[in-house]
């Protein structure tokens, strides 16, 4: 929707003269633009035409209404995730491949269930205690992208730090890292897990970044999405210039990142440690 409001903006078409033009009322136009409806073909045709989009953008967006207009299979457990996280979901589950990034802890798709659990309580804005086990459960099944048929691809660069904070006890820390372990040499042609050393880590601390994803669909057509995500922000990142800062920084900070056996060593020597 950023494209189309910003092409809006450039032809000076009001929200109000758009949804008459596509024949919604004011009230659903505001909750497509807010990513929560979805135009029928039919309206999505005389916007794109309202708009002037060339042939190969309409293509695209006719592919991102398909991706959007798909049921979550997160559905279930939209009582507990705010929009922006639902909807990530579903980009998620529909991605071909994702790049993540994270400095202290290990990344969502390959944390063990009582990892999961201990940061759930832990995590001051789920506020009730009966909400930790649908959590677990809805990150749980998250993970099965990484197996079956059509596995996503997932490309992974933690800090050390990630491998050496305790969540939990120190039984749990080595299970987590075990797991990461297992799960990479399991999945060698799409799981690829880089470290950066301590002593590379001015590369982390100089970039000053936080969680990131970034998200690649199967369509050619289909834009790269990211997702940035903060102790109290989060939210999909569709602008062209923050999707390609954010690239930028992925391969800044995997160029300081060990490659993928001394990784491997280097969690492996730590899980020993216990």
């Amino acid at each position: 929707m950023l494209r189309i409001s910003e092409r809006a903006e450039e032809r000076g078409e009001r929200a109000n003269s758009i949804a008459r033009a596509v024949d919604v009322s004011p009230q659903y136009w505001s909750k497509v633009v807010k990513g929560r409806g979805v135009l029928t073909a039919q309206k999505l045709t005389a916007l794109v035409d309202l708009l002037e989009f060339d042939p190969d953008e309409q293509r695209e967006l006719f592919d991102l209404r398909e991706v959007a207009k798909g049921h979550s299979p997160f559905a279930e457990y939209s009582a507990l995730f705010n929009e922006q996280l639902m909807r990530f979901y579903g980009l998620e589950a529909g991605a071909q491949s994702i790049r993540s990034f994270e400095s202290a802890v290990i990344p969502g798709l390959l944390q063990v269930e009582d990892y999961i659990r201990v940061l759930m309580k832990a995590d001051v804005t789920t506020g009730r205690p009966t909400e930790v086990e649908p959590r677990v459960n809805a990150r749980l099944r998250r993970q099965r992208r990484l197996e079956g048929p059509d596995p996503l691809e997932l490309s992974v660069v933690m800090g050390q730090a990630a491998l050496m904070y305790r969540v939990g006890d120190r039984d749990i820390r080595r299970r987590q890292l075990e797991h990461v372990i297992a799960m990479a040499e399991k999945h060698p042609e799409t799981l690829d897990i880089r470290i950066v050393p301590f002593e590379a880590g001015t590369a982390i601390a100089s970039l000053n970044s936080a969680t990131f994803h970034l998200l690649s669909f199967e369509s050619a057509r289909l834009p790269h999405l990211g997702w940035v995500e903060g102790a109290a922000f989060f939210e999909v990142a569709e602008d062209r210039k923050w999707v390609t800062a954010l690239d930028y920084l992925f391969n800044q900070i995997q160029s300081s990142a060990l490659d993928r056996d001394q990784s491997l060593a280097l969690i492996k020597e730590i899980a020993c440690q216990g």
